[in-house]
């Protein structure tokens, strides 16, 4: 990618640490859930437990980034 697609990618500068606690402190943990149907969101769902299974699983982290870009950036 170049500078200038760096420029319109909203999740461009964020960690995935970031993304998730933004989601957690907008939606909490149980709305998160409901709306990413998870485990490691919906049982006892911690930061550490949700980063590790999002960085090994590709579909999850995709979901999570375009619940971000939805809610977050748009908002």
């Amino acid at each position: 990618m170049n500078d200038k697609t760096q420029l319109n990618n909203p999740l461009h500068g964020k960690t995935l640490e970031a993304i998730l606690s933004a989601l957690v402190d907008y939606f909490g943990w149980e709305s998160l859930g409901q709306r990413i149907n998870i485990r490691c969101f919906t049982h006892n769902p911690s930061i550490k437990s949700s980063l590790t299974f999002l960085r090994k699983t590709p579909w999850a982290r995709e979901k999570v980034e375009n619940l971000y870009i939805r809610f977050i950036v748009n908002s």
